[in-house]
């Protein structure tokens, strides 16, 4: 058990927990993240409140953000954004097939000795982008790095509302991509359109995923299409639900669509298995 705050680096974006340690931020403070480049200024959008999980492997909070750290933040959202109106221009006179996905800027250090901006961008294929780098560099009066994103990478950026209604999956607590394949779809029964199945990234939806094993390993459902016996007489398996455990099944008597329980649902094995009249056999000799 211990205590709790989420901030975001940016209005409406991807919220970050941290244990806020000795500090007590409030709703709309402002505060400092320990990141790889140093601390970074971001927005308290929940309290620091006690929660019943364990919080010793979430990163501390660094303390409240002070006249400097805000004087320093405003300085680098000042320069991103300058970063790319540059790039958006000078990719249209260079005439290349990129889009400026997002920018991200380091001010200088003594290590480093200039500042840093970093341009993520999307492509159909690969760039030859160095007179680009160079007319940058020479525009900004700093180092310029340019990385080409994927798809998924680009939705995970960008941030954005799935078809269920909720944020994006990668843009909140997928860490890894995982190969999502049109096997998964057809083995949960789903439209093969692919308007259905493809998530904001125009690719497969990583939730295809997160029940497909469920579908695997369901080998004690009816198939779609089979004739099964149900205490309601007999019928023909519209659908299977195995995270509920339970079939849609069409009556034969009077066309009503029925969910039945799979227990209640008599010939589970396959039709090809079991003869194309199993369902009707009576019983075994030996009376079972």
């Amino acid at each position: 058990m211990g205590m709790l705050c989420a901030v975001s680096f940016n209005r409406y974006g991807r919220l970050y927990y941290l244990d806020p340690g000795e500090f007590r931020p409030r709703v709309g403070d402002r505060v400092l993240v320990p990141t790889d480049e140093g601390p970074e200024v971001a927005e308290c959008v929940w309290a620091a409140q006690w929660v019943s999980e364990d919080t010793d492997g979430f990163p501390k909070l660094a303390g409240l953000a002070g006249e400097d750290d805000l004087h320093r933040d405003e300085l680098l959202r000042r320069r991103k954004a300058d970063a790319k109106v540059a790039a958006k221009r000078l990719i249209r006179e260079h005439g290349l097939p990129m889009k400026v996905v997002a920018v991200d800027h380091v001010l200088a250090t003594p290590e480093s000795g200039s500042d840093r901006t970093t341009i993520y961008f999307t492509a159909p294929h690969r760039v030859d982008f160095r007179s680009l780098v160079r007319d940058l560099g020479a525009t900004l009066h700093c180092r310029v790095e340019l990385r080409q994103l994927s798809a998924r990478d680009s939705a995970r950026v960008q941030g954005g509302i799935g078809s269920c209604g909720r944020d994006l999956c990668c843009a909140t607590f997928l860490t890894d991509f995982e190969p999502v394949t049109i096997r998964m779809a057809k083995d949960q029964d789903l439209p093969l359109n692919p308007l259905r199945i493809s998530g904001a990234c125009g690719r497969l939806m990583c939730c295809l995923k997160y029940e497909h094993p469920l579908y695997a390993e369901s080998s004690s459902y009816p198939t779609s299409g089979q004739r099964v016996e149900t205490p309601a007489g007999q019928g023909k398996v519209v659908s299977r639900h195995p995270p509920s455990g339970t079939v849609t099944v069409r009556q034969i008597a009077d066309g009503q669509v029925k969910r039945c329980s799979l227990a209640d649902v008599c010939g589970p094995r396959r039709a090809h298995e079991e003869g194309p009249h199993s369902v009707e056999q009576g019983p075994s000799p030996r009376g079972e």
